[in-house]
């Protein structure tokens, strides 16, 4: 059996209670993004998504093909790490540190490793750093380093300036540094190509060098039992490369979609786990609604290649990891909700509820492929399965 699951990359269907703590009041990024754009997604809406609670952007279908929820954050947290680390069982209890200027002391050491000095350490947008510092550094040599209200150290520089295999170093031996107090959930290696008014970052060559899980998580019981643990996009980088037989990378959502397709087409016995990031990182913190809208309705286009690759005892799921509202204030992630759609060629749609955790989605995995799992989450493969 294959067990297919796409993060659809922070595309929330609303504010959780605790949004206020956030400053996420009110936020809704699916329902803000289609009702501010007019946008349809109607392959979607068939297979349920109009169902779930909260959703009023979609309309509802008689007979939806899917099971459909929503999952609450139990974790303190709305970034990529703790919604993903949730999903395969590992809830936190505090929230990854997050800085608005990393300490001197940490910079001094980035820099005695680099042999440089560096440019920026502030919190910014990925592209607006670029037009700001991009000259700069390029002159320099010197690579700029930005945050974010995420836990994350990201390390910007250009492919003709600072060889990739450089990058790469430079942010393995940041992982190194950033660890006890100074710890960051990710490093990102961000190279970026073009001219001044022209930069373009390289998704394709970008790399997320996490912290490892504190503990054993679904992947690690489902690989440790034999079956296939495949990551496509950045999904091993979230896990530190924990747990997987097979990893894919992605350069943008349709070749993200590609490379599932080509998965599932394996019938591999166990999990295909695919993130399709673009909502996210190109028009979520860019605050982009019709480019996020766009990007939904791309996504719709590729679903009924998607179900018909869905094998008679497979399933497909589709989940998001937090909310990325285009229409919200600032940049940052909002905390929300997240989608849950569950399908299996056949199978009668249910209705799933509020799930009270992300950890139910591995711990449903993890029954679906026959796998003991004694950890964090409430599997509901026995509501998908009408029993």
């Amino acid at each position: 059996m294959t067990v297919t699951l796409i993060v659809l990359d922070s595309v929330g269907v609303g504010a959780l209670p605790d949004a206020a703590n956030f400053g996420d009041t009110g936020a809704h990024t699916l329902d803000h993004t289609l009702l501010g754009t007019g946008t349809t997604l109607p392959n979607f809406a068939a297979l349920g998504l109009g169902q779930v609670a909260g959703v009023a952007s979609l309309r509802t279908s008689v007979s939806p093909r899917a099971s459909y929820g929503r999952l609450a954050e139990v974790s303190p947290g709305k970034d990529t790490t703790t919604g993903h680390w949730e999903f395969m069982g590992v809830t936190l209890t505090h929230a990854f540190q997050t800085f608005s200027k990393f300490p001197d002391e940490v910079m001094a050491a980035f820099d005695a490793l680099t042999g440089r000095g560096h440019l920026g350490n502030v919190p910014a947008s990925g592209t607006t750093i670029l037009d700001a510092l991009g000259e700069t550094h390029l002159q320099t040599g010197e690579p700029i380093v930005y945050t974010s209200a995420d836990s994350v150290f990201q390390i910007a520089a250009h492919v003709e300036k600072v060889p990739l295999g450089t990058l790469y170093r430079w942010c393995e031996g940041a992982r190194k540094l950033l660890q006890g107090e100074h710890a960051v959930a990710r490093v990102i290696a961000r190279p970026f190509t073009g001219t001044p008014g022209g930069f373009r970052r390289l998704g394709e060559a970008r790399r997320d060098y996490s912290l490892t899980p504190p503990h054993e998580t679904v992947l690690d019981v489902l690989k440790a039992a034999g079956r296939e643990v495949v990551g496509i996009g950045k999904i091993p980088d979230i896990y530190n490369h924990q747990g997987f037989t097979r990893e894919v990378h992605t350069d943008s959502n349709m070749d993200g979609v590609d490379k599932t397709l080509a998965e599932m087409s394996r019938r591999p016995d166990g999990l295909v786990f695919c993130n399709l990031v673009e909502f996210d990182s190109l028009y979520g913190h860019r605050r982009d609604p019709e480019g996020y809208a766009g990007a939904l309705q791309e996504t719709d286009a590729r679903l009924p290649e998607l179900l018909n690759a869905v094998g008679p005892e497979d399933w497909l799921l589709f989940v998001s990891d937090h909310g990325n509202d285009p229409t919200h204030r600032g940049t940052d992630h909002t905390r929300e909700y997240g989608l849950l759609l569950a399908y299996s060629p056949g199978v009668a749609a249910e209705d799933l509820g509020t799930r009270s955790s992300f950890a139910d989605v591995g711990a449903t995995v993890a029954e679906l492929l026959g796998v003991a799992w004694a950890g964090k989450g409430s599997s509901f493969a026995q509501e998908l399965r009408g029993a």
